[in-house]
């Protein structure tokens, strides 16, 4: 390249520094990423919301250039798209940096979203920034508590005491689904510190209600991924069984579930959790079972012995056969799954027999393989260990496994009146016989909202000494929070000022509820605050809500699968249930999990500095870099690897492109009209177009289905192809700016600062991110073809490596003769004796042993594709030959079917041409 080369290379090479703000502007001028509210069922996209550290890194970016793409997308196919963005601001964490740096939450918050804010729009995320909306703002958190009080009403909220998870880190009680377990040690989803279990009054939604639709209704969510919805399917669980009562000696009458209820016969004690309200009770007047409890709910996981258990002195009636069997309270039985109590049959559960067998209680067993099981009855000796094969109880009570079962998973034995009984036909009989009642359990337990700590919703309560606890009335909303005070423990207690109030009902003295709302609960509807941010006497508007819900498509963490993604599919239940909403019962239609970004093998984050940060990268770069790497790099819920040399073949790729265009606008490239054509440029000019059909037909394909890396390798390669076309000949005009005008609208929602800049270069009016996204069906037989070429070209580059020919003049390409296509087409269709069928054919005998050499080639082939016939085969090698030629340097002569040279046709076979070349 020359030096007057390289300076004009030089001056078309474009500045992320001054054309991405220029057009960031632009589109804030002209107000292009906003939607009118009269807009009719939108293509609505969102991202997650996030919490706003201040900090983002590209991981953080990945997830907004996801849905930012995708909404460009589908905003130039012509959709009124809603794409919003907000802040999930309520939390721990802004409280803790508050004591850390002896600020305000509420300062520090709003700090870190202008911050956030700003990279994102340096990033060139396009969010309808009218719909902002921020959780710890009064116009949100006001609606949090109507619903809250809503939800009262209608019979969803409890205030009640119970075993709960307690984070001494955060000083806070924690969900169910906020604990984690790392080396059997449940921890702090936040802090990673191990959690203790504190018997606490706390306020719940009872979620439970709903568990059955929860579970149900995941299997018509088509557009989730199936491990998500395997994920909740789990977490919510679902148990068909029966439930009991066993009389105990106390007087107490006590309810078990069971999905085994054919093993009754077996039971030899019965078992109570520690937690259990009769434990409880027995131990206020048994000493011993007082300390047991009292040293297992102190016990360090790793000191947990399920074998351990108490024995009350007291007996349960077993309903089945009027035995007293004995009670314990045992450690291994689990207050929250089930009742918390349990009749054990150690004859087929292991956990009851290692009970049985260190507390010296009968074993007896009631449920004896089939016969045609594998386990011959005789082998069986339940006194050795439990017989849990071929559908006889598995997991035991406790877990109330969902494992299927045959419909003749046992008989009974030593059952009385019903031995010989199938044990499925047992387990419906005896619920009738028992008096017991058909049930179906879940294991999904409410959802506990009361957190002890500052910065979240207040909960809109009052407790008065005569009224008890009484909602703030409607008009009294919101319950704004007090100024910040840094103390120990949960700083609302402190604040004895604000605490104190009056009663809504009595008028007397009362206090405030000092708790604050988990921060799910703002997460759990924010999607619907973005259809009428500005609502001031509703949290939205409920006839735009349902025309404009579901959100198509949702992007966010896998992490959130049993936590936001269940919460939010309950709260829209519960909408739908009030008339807020009208027949809208899931969220979100379609949901993609994306992977995480890695750096260095580790995944990217902010508290182990192992981040790439936006600023420098977009000053070095550009943002459309940094936006086209992630794209490229991985399917979006694939892991991504982030690599400086992925980044800057990223950014050369781009220059390259806008080189190309800035060469045809300035007019550097010289261009002929279509009747100018000579010699093979016509035949160059239509390879071309068919590519750029082709790719478009890809491209929108890939779009649709978020494979945005696919879409950009069809890209690269039509710019690719474009750049050899100016090399081999001059161009088309028409056929030339039809190709750039495309390139650039596909590269527009992934690189759309450049594709601006490419779409003024070429002269086009208004904005590319508003332009029409190409149409085009992929040409028929198009990949045949394709993969045709191809498998030509590198046939002709392995005779060219082989034969070591350095300087090849003329290469010959010869199509099958038509009989060889037809002996194809045949085989296709034949099962059998291949050769023989076709050595049948009076054509194909005509061609001697040639075709009996090729029917048995066909016969050993297997599977055979469908091939181009003949002549179009001719065409597409025919277009194709200017590609050889600039690759080889040398002349390149196709021969139609019927016309090579016989010892070249001979070489020949459907889709793969016989190929001679002479140097």
């Amino acid at each position: 390249m020359s030096r007057a080369d390289a300076t004009d290379q030089e001056e078309r090479r474009f500045d992320p520094a001054e054309i991405e703000p220029r057009w960031q502007q632009r589109w804030d001028d002209e107000e292009v990423f906003h939607i009118e509210d009269g807009a009719e069922d939108p293509s609505y996209v969102l991202a997650m919301f996030p919490y706003p550290s201040g900090e983002m890194h590209m991981g953080h970016v990945r997830n907004y250039a996801i849905t930012d793409a995708f909404a460009r997308y589908k905003r130039m196919q012509g959709e009124a798209v809603l794409h919003p963005m907000g802040w999930d601001s309520f939390g721990l964490p802004a409280e803790n940096a508050a004591n850390e740096r002896d600020v305000d939450p509420r300062g520090w918050t709003m700090d870190c979203i202008a911050a956030m804010k700003e990279q994102m729009n340096v990033m060139g995320l396009g969010f309808d920034w009218q719909r902002e909306v921020t959780t710890c703002e009064p116009e949100y958190f006001q609606w949090n508590q109507w619903l809250f009080r809503e939800f009262y009403e209608e019979g969803l909220v409890e205030r009640t005491e119970t075993e709960l998870n307690w984070c001494p880190g955060c000083e806070t009680v924690l969900a169910d689904e906020n604990v984690n377990t790392e080396n059997n040690v449940e921890i702090c989803w936040r802090c990673d510190t191990a959690i203790e279990h504190r018997e606490l009054e706390q306020w719940f939604f009872t979620i439970t209600d709903y568990a059955e639709e929860l579970y149900d209704e995941l299997d018509e969510l088509d557009g989730w991924p199936e491990n998500v919805r395997e994920m909740q399917h789990n977490w919510i669980g679902k148990q068909e069984g029966a439930s009991v009562e066993f009389e105990l000696t106390t007087g107490d009458s006590v309810e078990i579930f069971t999905t085994r209820l054919d093993t009754i016969y077996g039971a030899t004690f019965f078992a109570l959790s520690p937690g259990h309200d009769v434990a409880q009770q027995l131990a206020e007047e048994d000493d011993d079972v007082a300390e047991y409890i009292h040293r297992v709910e102190h016990a360090d996981e790793e000191e947990v012995d399920e074998t351990s258990g108490v024995f009350t002195g007291e007996y349960a009636t077993n309903p089945a056969t009027g035995e007293e069997i004995p009670v314990y309270v045992a450690d291994y039985v689990l207050a929250d799954v089930g009742t918390g109590a349990l009749y054990a049959v150690p004859a087929h559960d292991d956990r009851d027999h290692a009970f049985a067998q260190e507390h010296d209680i009968p074993i007896r067993q009631v449920v004896e393989p089939t016969e045609d099981a594998d386990v011959d009855p005789e082998n069986v000796d339940v006194q050795e260990q439990a017989y849990t094969e071929d559908g006889v109880l598995d997991l035991g009570e406790i877990e109330g496994s969902s494992d299927e079962r045959t419909e003749s998973d046992g008989v009974l034995v030593d059952s009385g009146e019903f031995d010989g009984l199938d044990s499925a036909e047992a387990r419906e009989r005896f619920v009738e016989a028992f008096d017991g009642e058909f049930r179906t359990a879940h294991s999904l337990r409410d959802w506990c909202i009361s957190r002890q700590r500052y910065w979240g919703t207040p909960i809109p309560f009052v407790e008065c000494p005569d009224c008890g606890y009484v909602p703030v009335p409607e008009d009294d909303l919101p319950v704004e929070l007090p100024e910040f005070i840094r103390t120990t423990g949960n700083p609302l207690d402190a604040a004895q000022e604000w605490k104190t109030t009056t009663c809504p009902d009595c008028g007397g003295p009362a206090q405030r509820e000092t708790d604050t709302m988990d921060t799910f609960v703002d997460s759990s509807w924010y999607f619907l605050r973005f259809i009428s941010p500005e609502l001031d006497d509703a949290p939205f508007d409920s006839e735009q809500a349902t025309d404009w819900m579901p959100v198509d498509q949702y992007v966010g963490g896998i992490e959130h699968a049993t936590m936001h993604l269940i919460y939010s599919r309950f709260f829209t239940k519960v909408l739908d249930d009030m008339e807020l909403l009208d027949g809208i019962r899931e969220p979100f239609e379609n949901l993609l999990t994306q992977g995480m970004v890695r750096k260095d093998g580790a995944a990217m984050s902010s508290s182990t500095g192992n981040v790439v940060s936006p600023a420098p990268f977009v000053e070095r770069f550009g943002a459309d870099t940094g936006r086209l790497f992630m794209l490229n790099a991985a399917q979006p819920e694939k892991a991504l690897d982030w690599t400086e040399e992925g980044a800057e073949s990223a950014h050369a790729f781009l220059q390259n492109v806008h080189d190309l265009v800035a060469r045809y606008a300035g007019g550097a490239i010289d261009t002929r009209d279509a009747e100018a054509a000579d010699g093979d440029g016509g035949t160059i000019d239509e390879y071309v177009a068919r590519e750029i059909e082709a790719t478009v037909a890809t491209a929108t394909e890939e779009f649709e289905a978020f494979r945005f890396n696919h879409a950009l390798q069809a890209i690269r390669e039509l710019a690719s192809l474009l750049r050899r076309y100016v090399d081999h000949t001059d161009p088309d005009e028409g056929t030339f700016e039809r190709a750039l005008s495309t390139v650039a609208r596909l590269l527009a929602p992934v690189a759309p600062h450049v594709a601006e800049e490419l779409w003024a270069h070429l002269g086009r009016d208004g904005l590319i991110a508003e332009a029409d996204w190409p149409e085009a069906d992929e040409p028929a037989g198009y990949e045949t073809a394709r993969l045709l070429v191809e498998n030509t070209r590198e046939d002709v580059r392995d005779i060219v490596g082989v034969a070591g020919i350095e300087d090849p003049s003329l290469i010959e390409i010869a199509v099958a003769p038509e009989w060889k296509h037809y002996a194809r087409q045949q085989a296709r269709d034949l099962d059998g004796n291949v050769v023989g069928q076709l050595m049948g054919d009076e054509w194909l005998q005509r061609h001697g042993e040639a075709a009996a050499d090729y029917a048995k080639a066909l016969a050993g082939e297997g599977h055979l594709d469908e091939q181009l016939p003949p002549e179009r085969e001719y065409e597409a090698l025919t277009r194709a030959v200017w590609l050889l030629e600039r690759e080889f340097d040398a002349e390149v002569v196709v021969s139609e079917p019927g016309e090579a040279p016989e010892d070249l046709a001979a070489k020949a076979t459907p889709g793969r041409p016989g190929i001679q070349i002479e140097e």
